[in-house]
């Protein structure tokens, strides 16, 4: 075995808005997952114990495995947690998903809770503040982009009612290429997708920043627009329970083929 501590895993890495430079199988410091390794030729599972197994790409750190666990893929309908998922995602560019997760209740806190109302209104003095906050992301583009998205939420909900019905309204079908089995390398095929790539120019379409591709697509991961725990995770077969429990997104229009 190659002593050199990495792991692949199924999380993006975006350096800038509109430049994607995250690939599936990047070399990451074994130190952010608990120590632990990863090769090439898994299976995209680690024993989760009880006779379970999880997909791998949490590793073993506890802040990981419960995100993986509780939250990854689970869909989600509250507007201020999906608008929380966005500005987290674009913050992740350039980071690991690790890191944002070990940031989030302070981003929580600078943020005023991603209440959007509250961040649309923010000014030069509270990008001023948010640059001197060490327990976030200190990226000017970031900060200024978050203040951005908040604006263009609250002309997006006077259009859709809510964020939910919009981003619902993406949701992707088997029949519209979604894989039959999500193996571990479909996982890996899939840094973006035909939805993705046309949600994102749809929201830079209003105005958006921070949103690429492979940006959405994490956000599409993460809220349960798609399910990619891999075949064989104890969690897969919870989170498509959550999801017909949840049913049709009221209010939500479907994006047809010919609008997007």
């Amino acid at each position: 075995m190659d002593s050199t501590p990495y792991c692949r895993w199924p999380v993006n890495i975006v350096a800038r808005d509109g430049i994607e430079l995250r690939k599936f199988g990047q070399e990451i410091e074994a130190e952010e997952l608990g120590g632990w390794r990863l090769h090439a030729d898994t299976t995209g599972l680690i024993d989760a114990g009880r006779g379970r197994q999880r997909c791998a790409w949490c590793g073993t750190d506890p802040t990981y495995v419960a995100y993986h666990d509780d939250e990854w893929g689970r869909p989600t309908f509250d507007d201020r947690r999906l608008f929380e998922k966005v500005c987290l995602e674009g913050f992740q560019s350039g980071l690991s998903w690790l890191t944002i997760l070990r940031k989030r209740e302070r981003f929580r806190e600078a943020f005023d809770g991603f209440d959007a109302a509250r961040v649309a209104r923010y000014t030069a003095r509270d990008v001023a503040r948010l640059l001197k906050d060490a327990g976030i992301v200190r990226h000017r583009g970031k900060i200024e982009s978050t203040i951005n998205n908040a604006k263009r939420y609250l002309e997006l909900v006077d259009e859709w009612g809510s964020l939910a019905a919009y981003a619902w309204s993406w949701e992707p079908h088997a029949a519209g290429g979604r894989p039959a089995a999500m193996t571990w390398e479909a996982v890996r095929a899939m840094p973006t997708t035909p939805t993705s790539t046309a949600l994102s120019k749809d929201l830079k379409k209003r105005g958006w920043t921070f949103v690429g591709p492979t940006t959405v697509y994490a956000f599409m991961q993460a809220m349960g627009l798609v399910n990619d725990h891999v075949d064989g995770c104890f969690v897969r077969r919870a989170v498509d329970r959550d999801r017909r429990a949840a049913g049709p997104v009221r209010g939500v229009r479907p994006i047809t083929a010919a609008r997007r």
